[in-house]
C-alpha cells in the first residue's frame, strides 16, 4: 500500500465549499494512483440517502462516494443529525436511527459518539492510502470546540494534515483566515498545508496582492484560488437551492416544488435542473399555482409539521382544488392521503392524527421502525434505481399510486435517468479539471506523502 497521511478539509466559515473540495482533492489523488475515500465525523443534514446495506448517510458523503466510484457506506458518515420536533434532532449512529435527542442532551453525551466516529475513521483508514475528511462549519467556534467531532476531534486523534478553505465572495476573507488559523491550537497550526481561497468572480489577477499579502504577511502557503463555478449537484443544504442556476428553454415545461421549511432530499431536483426543458421553481410562499404545468410536493423529514404549514399558509386549499398534475415524493406522497396517524409520537411529542390533502383514498401510519432500502423499483410503468427513507406506512399503496392528475411515491430518484448521468459524469469531470488547473497539486502532494 502506498500509504499517504489523511487531510482535514477546514472551511474558515459555514458554505466555504469544503464539500466539493474534498472530493475534488479526493479525486485529484485517486488520479495520482493511490486509493483514497471521502469521510465526515458528523453531518446535519435532512438530505440523507439509503445505502446498499439499509444504513443511512448523508447526500454530500454519499456524492463524494460515487465522485470517486465508491460504494457508499456509514463508514464515510458515521454520525448524521436531522432535523426533529421543537429543540431536538434525530441522531443516526453507523447508518441506524437511535434516539431523537434534545440538542443539549447531544451534546452533554457528545463522549459517547467518539467511539463510533474512531471505529469508522479506523476502519476506512486501514482500506484506503488515505481519508479525505471534510469538516464542519469553522472548527474555531470557541464554546463549542470540545464538543467538534468533524474538525478538531479529527484532526487531533488522527493528526491529518489540514487544508482550509475560505469563501472570497462573502467578503472578509483575510480576516477569516488569518483569525481561523491563529486561533487553532498550536499542534493543529503545525499541520495546516495551507489555504484554497474558493469562490473568486472576475479576473484571478486581480488577487495576485492577496496571495502574496496571505503568503508574506500570514505565512500561509495558498494553495490555490479557485473561480466560481455554478455545480446543480450534491445539495447538502438549502443554500445550495439559493445557488443554483438553470439554463431553460423560452417554451419549457414549468414545474412548482412546494419547498416547506423542513424539506428534505431535494437532491431529487437535480435532473430536473439539468433538463432545459424545465423550469423549476422553489415555492416558498402561498403564489398562485395555476400557472404551472406540474406541482411536485417534495420529502419532508417532518411531514406533520410540513403539513399543518401548508394548511397556515394557504397552499393547502389550492393543492386540494387544483387540475393541475400533483406528485408527491415520500413525505410530500404521504401529505396526499385522507389523514395521517402518529400513535406511537414518532414526529410528534405525543400520539395524534392530522387530516392530509384526501387525494388518496387511504390512511398513513407512522411506525417507529423506519423503512431505510435501495433498490430497483418498477413504478409509473418504469424501472427506477432508487431507495426510500420513510416512517409512514400506506396498506393500499406501499409504494406508489396514480390516477388522473395524482402520482405519489415513497421512491426518491424518480427522474435519474441514463440522460442525467451522462450530465453528471461529464460536469463532474469539467469541475475536477477546472480545480485542478489552479491548485498547486505538487505542494499538496508532498505535505501528504509518506518518506521511506
Amino acid at each position: 500500500m502506498k500509504k499517504l497521511k489523511n487531510i482535514s478539509i477546514f472551511g474558515t466559515s459555514s458554505d466555504a465549499g469544503k464539500s466539493t473540495i474534498t472530493f475534488v482533492i479526493a479525486k485529484i489523488i485517486q488520479e495520482l494512483g493511490y486509493t483514497v475515500t471521502p469521510f465526515k465525523a458528523q453531518n446535519v443534514s435532512n438530505n440523507a440517502m439509503a445505502c446498499i446495506d439499509g444504513s443511512e448517510i448523508a447526500v454530500a458523503q454519499y456524492f463524494q462516494a460515487e465522485v470517486l466510484g465508491l460504494e457508499p457506506c456509514y463508514q464515510m458518515n458515521p454520525i448524521l443529525l436531522k432535523s426533529g420536533r421543537k429543540s431536538s434532532a434525530s441522531l443516526i449512529v453507523n447508518g441506524k436511527t437511535v434516539a431523537n435527542k434534545d440538542v443539549l442532551e447531544y451534546y452533554r453525551d457528545l463522549d459517547g459518539l467518539k467511539p463510533a466516529v474512531k471505529e469508522s475513521f479506523s476502519y476506512l483508514n486501514k482500506q484506503f492510502d488515505s481519508i479525505v475528511a471534510e469538516g464542519a462549519g469553522s472548527p474555531v467556534e470557541l464554546n463549542l470546540m470540545d464538543k467538534d467531532l468533524s474538525n478538531v476531534y479529527i484532526a487531533t486523534e488522527f493528526e491529518t494534515k489540514i487544508i482550509l478553505v475560505a469563501d472570497i465572495e462573502k467578503g472578509g476573507v483575510f480576516a477569516s483566515i488569518w483569525g481561523v488559523y491563529n486561533l487553532l491550537p498550536q499542534e493543529l497550526r503545525d499541520n495546516v498545508i495551507g489555504v484554497i481561497v474558493n469562490k473568486f468572480r472576475g479576473d484571478m489577477s486581480l488577487f495576485d496582492k492577496g496571495v502574496k499579502i496571505i503568503e508574506e504577511e500570514f505565512e500561509i502557503p495558498v494553495l490555490g484560488v479557485l473561480p466560481y463555478i455554478p455545480f446543480n449537484l450534491g445539495f447538502e443544504d438549502s443554500q445550495s437551492l439559493i445557488n443554483y442556476q438553470q439554463k431553460s428553454k423560452k417554451d419549457a415545461k414549468r414545474v412548482a416544488v412546494i419547498a416547506y421549511p423542513t424539506m428534505s432530499n431535494y437532491n431529487d431536483f437535480e435532473p430536473l435542473i439539468a433538463d432545459e426543458n424545465i423550469t423549476l421553481e422553489f415555492i416558498q410562499n402561498n403564489i398562485l399555482l395555476d400557472g404551472f404545468d406540474q406541482i411536485i410536493l417534495a420529502g419532508s423529514k417532518l411531514v406533520i409539521k410540513d403539513l399543518e404549514w401548508l394548511k397556515k399558509s394557504g397552499l393547502f386549499a389550492q393543492l386540494k382544488s387544483t387540475k393541475t398534475e400533483i406528485l408527491g415524493i415520500c413525505g410530500g406522497y404521504q401529505m396526499m392521503f385522507k389523514s395521517i396517524h402518529d400513535p406511537q409520537a414518532v414526529e410528534s411529542q405525543e400520539p395524534i392524527s392530522v387530516e392530509g390533502l384526501g387525494l388518496i383514498d387511504d390512511d398513513i401510519i407512522f411506525y417507529k421502525e423506519k423503512i431505510v432500502k435501495r433498490d430497483t423499483y418498477n413504478i409509473f410503468g418504469k424501472d427506477v434505481d432508487g431507495f426510500e427513507i420513510h416512517h409512514g406506512v400506506s396498506k393500499k399503496y406501499p409504494l406508489y399510486y396514480e390516477k388522473d392528475n395524482i402520482k405519489g411515491t415513497f421512491v426518491h430518484g424518480l427522474f435519474n435517468d441514463e440522460a442525467f448521468e451522462i450530465y453528471k459524469t461529464r460536469t463532474i469531470k469539467y469541475f475536477v479539471e477546472e480545480m485542478r488547473e489552479k491548485l498547486d497539486v505538487t505542494r499538496i502532494m508532498k505535505n501528504i506523502s509518506i518518506k521511506p
